[in-house]
């Protein structure tokens, strides 16, 4: 099945908001092996949206709508479908009752134009809001199918999971599972691991393979059809195996979870603790790991030593380091995990210290960072990064370093 989704909404052409839910919905059939070939935004215009439905329909075979459902004028969506197969609009008692309670319950008087909400296309299967007030629908008309989603991603995404998702599995094929697993990856780029697993790319038909980018890190979405769930996962895994002996260094987990995610099963599976010294990423690391509930029994604490006086006063940098080596030093980050291990009494320190940028310091170009790794008992190491990406990027990004040093230094 080939699916175009199509935003409505002038908002969305003006800048004013940013069109997530394509980015929701294309996820969301991805996982369900439903392709998107195509996405389009167009304005509150009823000719301009009856354009779109006409090029939709020659390119999919489900079309989805996001927005122009609600009581204004300017909200034509659902009419404008309607129109053009050739159905009626229909009130829907449910929906109307919904609405009708709502105003009750706020004590607000219940404008005429409410009761448009409750306005659906004969025929349609009613897909309930919970969250909001105008219903969402998918029906089917000739060869295609629609569906009819609210605008407010509040109200869009509940409703997707819990009725549209559901929706569009009983038309696809009964016979045939669906199974999808994600394997992510850290410290390869896109275009490196691409040029690795290339020949796999080319061949790829059953499982299919979908490569993403973001911040540093690459996952793969590995999705196989087939009439038997096992066999489905058989191919995963098949295919999984393949692919991490060629790239198996760079992996560290699967679908949601993440480097700190990671880190920080490993902290507790081995009865370890961490304290911090951060310079550059100004405490950015320990509010991720204070993200997850739980970590008080693997964070001792941490500071943040953002000048050379804070180093020196806080965690007993010693004067002459920074005079001979400076702080964007291996030997900065080396003191600075040693003696926060030190003063917490941790059983691991690390330390972040360098150039987030966008301006040189101490010679050393914007993006120049050391991470120190101090561990009980062991040597401490030292890590130099050398990253080309804006000031805030970098900040992020030495993080996730900072989590991927860690989890090698506690895996090997």
């Amino acid at each position: 099945m080939k699916a175009k989704i199509i935003a409505v909404g002038s908002e969305l052409l003006l800048g004013q908001i940013v069109n997530t839910n394509a980015k929701y919905i294309s996820k969301c059939l991805a996982e369900i092996g439903v392709n998107v070939f195509h996405q389009t935004v167009v304005g509150d215009n009823a000719g301009r949206l009856k354009e779109s439905i006409v090029i939709a329909e020659k390119r999919a075979d489900l079309i989805i709508f996001t927005g122009g459902l609600g009581p204004t004028k300017d909200d034509l969506t659902k009419e404008t479908i309607a129109a053009h197969i050739g159905k009626k609009l229909v009130t829907d008692l449910e929906a109307m009752e919904s609405i009708e309670q709502y105003f009750q319950r706020t004590k607000r008087v219940m404008t005429e134009n409410n009761k448009k909400q409750a306005l659906v296309i004969e025929d349609a299967k009613v897909l309930p809001n919970e969250n909001g007030m105008a219903p969402g629908m998918f029906l089917k008309n000739g060869q295609h199918f629609y569906m009819l989603l609210p605008g407010p991603p509040h109200e869009m995404e509940p409703m997707f999971i819990n009725y549209g998702r559901n929706a569009i599995l009983e038309i696809l094929d009964e016979h045939q599972k669906i199974e999808s697993r994600v394997l992510r990856f850290f410290g390869i780029g896109e275009s490196q691991l691409e040029t690795e697993i290339i020949d796999i790319l080319d061949r790829q038909t059953n499982p299919t393979i979908a490569p993403l980018a973001s911040e540093g890190e690459v996952t793969l979405r590995i999705t196989a059809k087939h009439q038997s769930s096992s066999e489905a996962w058989r191919l995963i895994q098949q295919t999984e195996e393949e692919i991490l002996r060629r790239v198996g260094d760079y992996f560290y987990g699967y679908d949601d979870t993440s480097l700190m995610q990671e880190l920080i099963t490993l902290l507790n599976k081995n009865n370890q603790t961490i304290a911090c010294a951060e310079s550059l990423t100004a405490g950015l690391f320990q509010a991720n790991i204070g993200n997850f509930s739980g970590v008080s029994s693997i964070l001792k604490g941490g500071v943040v030593c953002y000048t050379n006086d804070a180093k020196m006063k806080l965690v007993n940098v010693k004067k002459e380091t920074l005079s001979q080596f400076g702080a964007v030093s291996k030997e900065c980050a080396a003191e600075l995990a040693e003696n926060i291990m030190s003063i917490l009494d941790s059983t691991i320190g690390i330390s972040f210290t360098g150039v987030a940028g966008p301006d040189s310091l101490e010679g050393n170009p914007a993006g120049t960072v050391w991470i120190g790794i101090a561990q009980k008992n062991k040597t401490t190491k030292t890590y130099l990064l050398e990253l080309a990406s804006s000031r805030n990027s970098n900040r992020l990004r030495t993080v996730k370093y900072g989590c991927h040093y860690l989890i090698n230094e506690l895996t090997s």
